[in-house]
C-alpha cells in the first residue's frame, strides 16, 4: 500500500466509507517508540496479513522512534506524527504536553481519515495516546473502535486512558491494573513462535561452535547489553568452564568483556556484540540469563527456554512483575541485579545446568507459561471489531 506522511500540523481529510465499500479492512497500529512497542505491533501486522490477505495496515510512529527503521523493513506503511511522551515528574515537557497532544491528535485524525480506518490497535508508547483520542473524536466520520493491548504487568498511562473507551482490552499477563481484560499473551514474531528448539539444536550448536552434548548458557541483556550481567558472567567464566559449561554471551555493541585465555580443552565461551540469529541462540541454549522486559519474557517462554531473570533495577518494578508468572509456574527464577554476582553464577547457575532433572522440569514449565498464539489472537479480535463496525454494530 502507498500513502502519505502527514507533515506536522497538516490535516488531510478522507472520504467517509460508503456502505458498499468492499476495500480491504483498514487497520491502524499505534505502537511506536521502543522495540517493546514496535515488535508486538509488527507481529500482529504479520498475523493480520496471514488471516486477511487484503488487509490494509498503517503504522503510526515518530521520527525519533525505532519504527522508522523496523516498520519499513517489514514492508508496512508508516505515518509519522508528533510524539507525546508522558512525563512522570513535573518538567518542561509537562508544560508543553497539552499543545503536543492537540497537534498529535489533529495529525492522527488526518491519518485515520486518509486510510479510512476500521479499527485502531494500540500498544502503548508515544503514539498511542493521540491515536486513542483521535479515534474517539468524531468529525467527518464515525468514531473508530479501539483495541488496546497491554504488554507489561503494570499498565502505562496511555493504555489506562485508552482502555476507558476501548471496544476490547487485551493483555500479556493478568493483574496489570486494567478492567475487563482478556489475557492473550504477548505478540511475538512468527520466526520465534514456530521455533522447534529440539529440531534446530544440532544446527544451532554447530553454528556457534558448541559440541552436540554441551551444556550451554545463553546470556543477553537486550540490544545494547547489560553491564551487570556482563561483569558477573564474564568474571565466572573460569569456574563455568571448570563445571563443563559453555557460554554464548551477547554483551552489546558498545561493551567489551575481559576474558582470560581458556584452558586447553575447556568448553568455549563465545562472546559477540549482538546476536542477529536469536532463533539459533535460543535453540543452542539450555538456560538463559537475561533481563525481564515484557518482550524478552514473551520470547523466552514462547520457545520454552528456562531462564534466570534479572529485572532492571530502575523504574516501577514492572520487570519483576513481568517474570513473576513464569517463575511461579516453575519456568525460571528471579535474582536481583545486585544479587547477580560471579559467585551466584558459578554456584547457583552452574548447579542448575548440571541438575538435569530440575532443568528438564523448568524447561517444560517455561514452555507451558508461553503464549505462542498471542499475535493471532490479537489479530482475530481486531478483525472482528472492524467487521462489526462495517456492519453497523
Amino acid at each position: 500500500m502507498t500513502g502519505i506522511s502527514v507533515p506536522a500540523g497538516q490535516e488531510v481529510w478522507g472520504h467517509v466509507r460508503s456502505a458498499g465499500d468492499d476495500r480491504g479492512i483498514s487497520v491502524v497500529l499505534a505502537g511506536g517508540g521502543t522495540a517493546g512497542h514496535v515488535e508486538p505491533a509488527m507481529a500482529v501486522a504479520d498475523a493480520l496479513t496471514s488471516l486477511e490477505p487484503d488487509v490494509r495496515i498503517t503504522a503510526l510512529g515518530t521520527e525519533r522512534g525505532l519504527e522508522t527503521r523496523l516498520v519499513p523493513a517489514r514492508g508496512y506503511h508508516l505515518e509519522l506524527i508528533t510524539p507525546v511522551p508522558l512525563p512522570r515528574k513535573p518538567s518542561a515537557d509537562l508544560v508543553r504536553l497539552p499543545a503536543r497532544v492537540r497537534r498529535a491528535v489533529r495529525q492522527t485524525r488526518a491519518v485515520l481519515d486518509e486510510v479510512q480506518a476500521d479499527v485502531v490497535i494500540g500498544f502503548g508508547g508515544y503514539v498511542a495516546l493521540p491515536a486513542y483520542l483521535a479515534a474517539n473524536s468524531a468529525r467527518k466520520r464515525r468514531r473508530v473502535p479501539v483495541v488496546v493491548h497491554e504488554a507489561n504487568a503494570s499498565a502505562g498511562l496511555a493504555n489506562r486512558v485508552g482502555a476507558i473507551s476501548a471496544r476490547r482490552v487485551l493483555a500479556a499477563v493478568p493483574d496489570q491494573g486494567l478492567r475487563h481484560v482478556e489475557v492473550v499473551g504477548m505478540p511475538v514474531r512468527e520466526t520465534i513462535t514456530t521455533l522447534d528448539r529440539s529440531a534446530l539444536r544440532a544446527e544451532a550448536r554447530s553454528y556457534f561452535g558448541f559440541a552436540d552434548d554441551a551444556r550451554v548458557l545463553l546470556v543477553f541483556g537486550g540490544s545494547q547489553g547489560a553491564q551487570s550481567l556482563n561483569r558477573a558472567v564474564s568474571a565466572a567464566a573460569e569456574k563455568l568452564a571448570g563445571e563443563g559449561i559453555a557460554v554464548l554471551h551477547a554483551h552489546g555493541p558498545k561493551n567489551t568483556l575481559q576474558l582470560a585465555d581458556p584452558a586447553p580443552g575447556a568448553p568455549p565461551y563465545v562472546a559477540v556484540p549482538y546476536l542477529d540469529r536469536m532463533d539459533l541462540a535460543y535453540a543452542a541454549a539450555d538456560l538463559a540469563i537475561c533481563r525481564s522486559g515484557a518482550m524478552t519474557v514473551a520470547e523466552v517462554t514462547a520457545v520454552g527456554l528456562p531462564a534466570v531473570y534479572v529485572p532492571l533495577p530502575i523504574g516501577n518494578g514492572e520487570q519483576r512483575l513481568n517474570a513473576l508468572p513464569v517463575v511461579e509456574a516453575g519456568g525460571g527464577m528471579i535474582v536481583d541485579d545486585a544479587g547477580l554476582t560471579p559467585q551466584f553464577v558459578a554456584d547457583t547457575v552452574a548447579g542448575l545446568l548440571n541438575d538435569t532433572t530440575r532443568l528438564a522440569a523448568m524447561t517444560s514449565a517455561a514452555a507451558l507459561a508461553g503464549h505462542r498464539d498471542a499475535a493471532r489472537r490479537v489479530a482475530e479480535v481486531a478483525l472482528g471489531v472492524a467487521r462489526d463496525r462495517r456492519s453497523g454494530r
